[in-house]
């Protein structure tokens, strides 16, 4: 988190981890150590004592966005005389390639289906409107897959705007994390969610105004509320170059990887290439387009060298 702004004068409100698990008050934990484990995603050692600290206390204070939002929309309702349901509630999620953005994301879903009522919550990447890696290719767009211009921005818009205009059921592209591309002819179907929950680098990047005055939405625009995880960026690139080395082993040897050819390369030879990745690519998109994102959120959750929290920011209103 920004140093460089006394925190006395800061627009966020910063939480020790002790502090931060306080705010739970008496919210049962409604996840098991198995399940959290299953949860979790590569090299992201989170234990069911982080989950608790952390994460529960969020779902709490989401709980109590939801509610206040949807009291919002019966005063609405009320002045205008009419009798429309609330719409979806948002939440984005933001941060680098492997800080942990899609554990966060998972617990997140899980813990909030659980509360009273049961909401129905659904999760959804950006990863799935990354355009076809044909499309990127032909666009000479390989080496900037992630950054924003790899996106089919238009694409996201419209599934945000169906979601928020309360569509009954309004459908994403599928990605594969295995073969590195979007999946031909498969979607998934999100059905009306009381909470949508997206996950991705750039869910809080703007872009330039046109000067014609024309409108230009943002993706953030559709959110009611914004996440970003953060760490210093020598433990990212650690993180990121250990999982790679990983997947070397894991993944990378099935035939169907897009990252196949790796496989059999030396651990000298891989992690060269994944320090190459890294420098060329993951930097520098975190560098021009994610950091610079982070004090649009609304919480920002940082994280210490071994993957804990350290300390939670949210913003004041």
């Amino acid at each position: 988190m920004d140093q460089a702004t006394p925190r006395s004068l800061s627009p966020y409100r910063y939480f020790s981890v002790a502090e931060w698990a306080k705010l739970r008050a008496d919210t049962p934990m409604t996840l098991s150590e198995r399940e959290v484990n299953t949860l979790k995603s590569l090299n992201d050692p989170i234990s069911i004592e982080d989950a608790e600290a952390i994460y529960l206390p969020l779902s709490r204070l989401l709980s109590f966005h939801v509610e206040a939002r949807d009291m919002l929309y019966d005063v609405r309702s009320r002045f205008l005389g009419t009798e429309e349901g609330s719409m979806p509630f948002i939440i984005g999620i933001a941060g680098s390639v492997a800080v942990g953005k899609s554990t966060t994301a998972r617990i997140l879903k899980e813990l909030l289906a659980r509360w009273p009522g049961h909401p129905r919550v659904s999760l959804v990447t950006t990863d799935g409107f990354l355009y076809p890696n044909a499309v990127l290719q032909a666009e000479g767009l390989m080496e900037r897959k992630g950054f924003p211009e790899s996106y089919d921005v238009g694409a996201l818009l419209r599934f945000l705007s169906d979601i928020k205009a309360g569509r009954t059921r309004v459908s994403a592209p599928v990605y594969s994390h295995l073969t590195y591309d979007i999946v031909p002819g498969e979607v998934m179907t999100i059905e009306k969610p009381n909470i949508l929950i997206l996950e991705g680098l750039n869910v809080l990047q703007s872009r330039a105004l046109p000067k014609d005055g024309k409108e230009v939405p943002f993706v953030s625009d559709y959110f009611d509320f914004s996440i970003y995880i953060d760490a210093d960026e020598a433990d990212i690139r650690r993180w990121y170059l250990e999982r790679f080395m990983r997947l070397k082993e894991t993944r990378f040897p099935d035939p169907r990887s897009y990252f196949h050819r790796y496989a059999d390369y030396s651990e000298k030879a891989a992690l060269e290439v994944a320090e190459g990745l890294w420098d060329r690519i993951n930097l520098v998109n975190l560098d021009e387009n994610i950091r610079p994102t982070r004090p649009r959120a609304d919480l920002i959750i940082g994280k210490s060298a071994d993957h804990t929290v350290r300390e939670v920011a949210l913003r004041k209103l």
